[in-house]
């Protein structure tokens, strides 16, 4: 647990979401409806869809959504998430989406929820930084058939340090556990785009989520960006 911090106050903060295929619907709905309550009380605030293409997307469970913007499109915003899900196995050899990484402004922050974290692994973006995933395995990944998530990522990334906090915030690169913690992360965003304790509180009342913003409020591991060991 870790007293949070402050942040500069990021006027008209844009969080942008990549969606794609068998992406998890709640990584990806969480946050995005932290911000959909948020922008009740701040309406300057803004959330949306990033594809690889402009066309509609099936996400888990047959959920196709369609999003906002492509690559090409290459909107402006503050934040980047990208969401867990049986896709992400795809998406670690997505090369257009490394591009579409690497060339995001350094101001904009890198974030990810549960599996999603694979992707900056595999990238090498997470060597020398701490990170995260999600630790409790479906029956498969219990099985000797299968992998733990977490376990999963510290193979995939070697050089990171693997954290079991819910949200883990390395400076530009920030990750979030399993599934659920994608309402932590949304309400982190809030933080980190300079919102203070009683707005994102009041978000969470508004969400009914108010005591379980309580339980995780301080389950976010901060690490000062240091660089990969040789």
């Amino acid at each position: 647990m870790t007293a949070q911090r402050s942040f500069p106050k990021i006027p008209g903060f844009r969080l942008g979401i990549y969606v794609f295929k068998d992406a998890e619907i709640v990584d990806f709905a969480a946050p995005h409806g932290v911000f959909s309550v948020a922008r009740r009380l701040d309406p300057e605030l803004d959330a949306f869809l990033i594809a690889d293409a402009m066309r509609p997307v099936q996400a888990q469970a047959g959920f196709t959504v369609l999003p906002n913007y492509g690559f090409n499109d290459a909107p402006d915003m503050d934040a980047f998430l990208i969401p867990g899900g049986f896709g992400t196995r795809q998406e670690m050899h997505n090369r257009r989406l490394h591009g579409f990484i690497r060339a995001l402004p350094e101001k904009t922050l890198i974030t990810s929820v549960c599996t999603g974290s694979w992707i900056y692994g595999v990238m090498g973006l997470l060597d020398g930084k701490p990170a995260t995933n999600r630790k409790e395995p479906d029956r498969l990944e219990a099985s000797g058939a299968g992998k733990v998530p977490i376990d999963r990522l510290a193979e995939i990334a070697p050089k990171a340090r693997i954290s079991r906090a819910r949200v883990v915030d390395a400076g530009r690169i920030v990750t979030a556990g399993g599934i659920a913690s994608g309402m932590e992360m949304g309400f982190h965003l809030l933080r980190r785009a300079g919102y203070g304790e009683d707005f994102i509180s009041e978000v969470a009342r508004i969400m009914e989520y108010a005591a379980a913003y309580d339980v995780y409020r301080d389950d976010v591991e901060y690490a000062e960006e240091r660089p990969a060991s040789p």
